[in-house]
C-alpha cells in the first residue's frame, strides 16, 4: 500500500537552512516547508528524525494504559484513593512528554516558527514530567528522617516553581541559539538540570548521604540506583552529541545521539516508574502513621497550576515568534553570516 504513496524526499544538511542543520547530523534532512501530510507520511520512511518520533510515539501508549490501570484498580482504590493520586499525576507527565516530543519531532519541518513552537511544547512537557516526579518523590521518595521537615513542607511548591522557570527557560534558548549555538543549548541544558537536580535532592541524600536510623532502606533503591545512571547518561549524551560528533554522517538515520537520548530517557523513566510503585507498596502503612495526608492542592493542584502557567509562557513566546518575524529572520540571517 506504502508503494503507492510517494514519500516526501530527503536532504542533506546543506540544502536545508541554518534553523533544521544538526551537530554532525550530515543527511535524511526533510523539507523545511513540509506540509502536515508530508511531516505525517515521513514517519514511514527513513529519515534522520524518523527513530526520534517512534521512540517516544511508542511508549506513550504503554504509560496511557498504565495510568489507566491505575485509575481504574480496584484493590487499591484507583482514582478515588487520595494515596494513588502522586502516581496519577506522574503518569499522566509520562505521557505527556514522550507525546509532546514525538509530536514536536513530526510537525517541526513545517516551517521556522512552526519548528520553535513545537519545541515549546516539548520544554513544556519535560518541565511538567518534572514536577511529577517532584510529586511521587514528596508522597513516597522522601527519607524517613525528613518527612513532615521544613524541606518537604515547601518541596513540591519550590519543584512548581522550577519547572516553570524551566519553561521559560528552554523557550527563549531558542532565541539567542541562532547567534549563539553552545549559548542557547547551555540555557536549554541548565533549565532542565536544574529542576532535576533539586527534585533529587531527597533520594540523593537517601541513597548516598543518609546512614543509621532514619534512612529509608528497601527493595527501591536498587531501581533509583539505576534511574539515576541512566537520567545522568541520558544527559551526557543530550550535552555531548556522541557518537556522530566522533563520525560525522555514520549515525545520521541509526544511533545518532537523540535516538539513543530518548531510549535511555525512556528505559529511566520506566525503571523510576517500577521504584516509585515499590516504595509506594513498601512504606505506605509507615507513611500513613507518620507523614500528613495526601492532598489534592498538592496533586493535581500543582499539576494544574504548572501546565496553566507553562502554556502561558509558551502562548507568550509563540506570540512573539509570530508577530515579529522579521526580527527573527534577521536574527537568523546574522547569525549564519557570522559562521
Amino acid at each position: 500500500m506504502l508503494s503507492l504513496i510517494r514519500l516526501p524526499r530527503v536532504f542533506t544538511v546543506n540544502q536545508v537552512p541554518k534553523a533544521f542543520q544538526e551537530d554532525s547530523i550530515i543527511s535524511g534532512y526533510r523539507h523545511p516547508r513540509s506540509s502536515a501530510t508530508d511531516c505525517i507520511l515521513s514517519l514511514f520512511q527513513l529519515t534522520n528524525e524518523t527513530l526520534n518520533i517512534w521512540t517516544h510515539f511508542l511508549p506513550t501508549w504503554y504509560f496511557l494504559w498504565k495510568l489507566l490501570a491505575v485509575m481504574l484498580m480496584q484493590e487499591e482504590g484507583g482514582w478515588r484513593e487520595a494515596y494513588t493520586w502522586p502516581l496519577l499525576v506522574f503518569l499522566l507527565s509520562c505521557c505527556v512528554y514522550p507525546l509532546a516530543s514525538s509530536c514536536a519531532h513530526t510537525f517541526s519541518t513545517m516551517s521556522t516558527s512552526a519548528r520553535h513552537i513545537c519545541f515549546f511544547f516539548d520544554y513544556g512537557a519535560i518541565s511538567f514530567y518534572s514536577l511529577g516526579s517532584a510529586v511521587t518523590y514528596s508522597a513516597y521518595v522522601m527519607p524517613d528522617n525528613w518527612v513532615n521537615g521544613t524541606f518537604h513542607k515547601y518541596y513540591v511548591s519550590i519543584a512548581v516553581f522550577n519547572a516553570v522557570v524551566a519553561t521559560a527557560m528552554s523557550c527563549y534558548s531558542r532565541f539567542p541559539e541562532s547567534q549563539s549555538p553552545r549559548f542557547g543549548q547551555l540555557v536549554r541544558i541548565l533549565s532542565f538540570a536544574l529542576p532535576y537536580l533539586f527534585d533529587n535532592i531527597p533520594l540523593f541524600y537517601r541513597l548516598f548521604l543518609c546512614s543509621g536510623e532514619g534512612c529509608t532502606t528497601n527493595a527501591a533503591n536498587a531501581l533509583h540506583y539505576r534511574h539515576i545512571g541512566l537520567a545522568f547518561l541520558t544527559a551526557f549524551l543530550c550535552a555531548t552529541h556522541l557518537p556522530e560528533r566522533l563520525a560525522p554522517g555514520r549515525f545520521d538515520f541509526i544511533g545518532h545521539s537523540h535516538q539513543l537520548f530518548h531510549v535511555s530517557g525512556i528505559i529511566g523513566t520506566l525503571i523510576q516508574m517500577q521504584a516509585i510503585e515499590v516504595d509506594m507498596r513498601e512504606r505506605r502503612h509507615w507513611l500513613a502513621e507518620n507523614s500528613g495526608p495526601v492532598t489534592l492542592s498538592a496533586t493535581f493542584g500543582a499539576a494544574g497550576l504548572c501546565i496553566t502557567l507553562s502554556l502561558l509562557i509558551i502562548l507568550i513566546f509563540s506570540l512573539s515568534l509570530l508577530l515579529c518575524p522579521a526580527r527573527t529572520t534577521q536574527r537568523a540571517q546574522k547569525g549564519k553570516a557570522r559562521d
